[in-house]
């Protein structure tokens, strides 16, 4: 039985979006935003950089959360000090997870099954890396319904 974000992940992937895509998209609902640019330019880092010789979409897609949060934006804005805590934090947390897959590369988490998402393993991981962004986020002492201004 899935919940909400479950569910919504599955609507989000079923109409065509990436996991880097739908962590993104996740992202902007919770911060009440939209951001089709931003959802557009998480498309090159679908599929492992499309050949599922990258980094798995999902990792990509948390970093590009933790952007939207902590980077720099506009001229005005600096980078946040604790991006590259947040960034340090999660890639340690997706390695230690991805392991039992081999690895951390698309290709590594679908047994080489480019192009064919195994509906199980992502949807787990999409869920299971959202909330360990959303707790990364919390620990760092970032509101994750609130964004950057």
């Amino acid at each position: 039985m899935f919940d909400e974000m479950g569910l919504r992940m599955m609507e989000l992937a079923g109409k065509g979006f990436c996991c880097s895509q739908i962590m993104v998209l996740l992202a902007l609902e919770e911060m009440g935003r939209e951001s089709p640019d931003t959802v557009r330019a998480a498309a090159g880092l679908c599929d492992g950089l499309g050949d599922c010789s990258g980094l798995c979409g999902v990792f990509t897609g948390a970093s590009l959360v933790f952007g939207l949060y902590a980077g720099k934006g506009e001229d005005v804005e600096d980078k946040d000090e604790r991006l590259p805590l947040m960034l340090e934090q999660l890639r340690d947390w997706f390695v230690a997870t991805t392991r039992e897959y081999g690895g951390m590369t698309c290709g590594d988490i679908l047994d080489g099954q480019c192009g064919q998402p195994d509906a199980q393993r992502c949807s787990s991981l999409l869920s299971t890396t959202y909330a360990q962004v959303r707790e990364i986020l919390v620990d760092n002492g970032f509101d994750p319904a609130e964004g950057r201004g």
